[in-house]
């Protein structure tokens, strides 16, 4: 049985899904050429380029709409937030319309959206280190993913994508670098 850390593995689960559906495009800041912060995009860059790894500036508010309203149009984007904290400057967004567009549009519209982000805390200071779970799990409209191991980091990622409705991805900073046996 080969082993992954948690990061590991879901970069590979998102490799996967980059391959087999080119409507899917991750959203975010430092995730083109330089792989992102915690290495969640690590060589896609050279794989699709930057059609498909759009780096962004700081601006939460702003590429959270823009991908809300591309995946109204059938595309799959992925946000990726680096840490969740970051999602909270796109609250209106989200809370309006990520999460609640296909209630609005009766089912004619669906929101096949991934927003993933670090959580917890590990060094990273009071902006960096929010655990946000339960405030979205009580949001009408999003499913809330938080693997545990790197099996679920990839196999709910994997599911998140193909998904038709939104998605919330969690992943604890403390689990990032851990592998299957638990070994770092």
């Amino acid at each position: 049985m080969r082993e992954l850390s948690f990061t590991a593995a879901a970069r590979e689960g998102l490799a996967e899904e980059m391959a087999r559906d080119s409507t899917i495009f991750v959203v975010g800041e430092g995730i083109g050429a330089r792989g992102g912060n915690f290495n969640t995009t690590t060589g896609l860059f050279d794989l699709y380029g930057p059609e498909r790894l759009r780096d962004t500036p700081i601006v939460e508010r702003g590429f959270t709409g823009m991908c809300t309203g591309a995946a109204m149009t059938g595309t799959r984007p992925i946000v990726d937030y680096m840490f969740f904290d970051f999602a909270l400057d796109a609250l209106g967004e989200l809370f309006n319309q990520t999460a609640k567009i296909q209630y609005m549009s009766e089912g004619r519209l669906k929101m096949p959206i991934v927003l993933r982000g670090a959580i917890g805390v590990g060094g990273g200071a009071t902006h960096h280190s929010g655990s946000y779970y339960p405030f979205f799990v009580n949001q009408p409209g999003f499913h809330v993913c938080l693997p545990a191991t790197p099996r679920d980091a990839k196999g709910l990622l994997k599911s998140a994508i193909r998904s038709d409705d939104p998605v919330i991805f969690m992943e604890h900073r403390l689990l990032m670098n851990i592998k299957g046996d638990g070994s770092e």
